[in-house]
């Protein structure tokens, strides 16, 4: 793997931290990313997704989705109840895992649901009223200073 020294783009940009590390984070994670369970990320609307993750043989009581600092993590958790079935074949994965996904700014997880093995995970992008472009009204010059010379003619 090739490495690269960000404390250069550190020491020479103001505010660009979370692009250093998002750099940091894609050069870390290894080609050794997990491949269970498998998963979609689809757009559903203009500004909001869903992950599908494939959970066959997962209750909803042994999954768990959290979000923290930015990143969505599904666990799934499956306990020790096989113990006296006997499997001839044994085909549907019921190991232990946990899924991250990075989650970009001001991304919201709004719910979450489980139907016939699918685990769906919304999600919705809510940008803040103060991040949103907003139109400025533009005043005239001639008309403000027309109407400081009328008051001062008046006086």
């Amino acid at each position: 793997m090739r490495s690269f020294d960000l404390a250069p783009l550190h020491r020479a940009t103001i505010g660009f931290d979370q692009i250093a590390d998002l750099m940091d984070r894609v050069m870390s994670n290894d080609m050794s990313q997990p491949s269970y369970p498998p998963y979609n990320i689809e757009k559903t609307e203009a500004d909001a997704y869903r992950i599908s993750l494939a959970v066959a043989g997962f209750s909803e009581d042994d999954l768990s989705v959290e979000v923290k600092e930015n990143a969505l993590v599904v666990a799934g958790r499956k306990g020790a109840d096989d113990s006296e079935r006997t499997f001839l074949h044994r085909g549907i994965a019921t190991r232990a895992f946990e899924r991250r996904f990075t989650l970009a700014d001001h991304i919201v997880v709004t719910g979450a649901s489980h139907e016939n093995g699918m685990l769906h995970i919304d999600l919705k992008r809510e940008v803040p009223e103060a991040l949103k472009p907003r139109r400025i009204e533009i005043a005239s010059a001639k008309a403000d200073k027309r109407d400081a010379i009328e008051a001062k003619a008046v006086n």
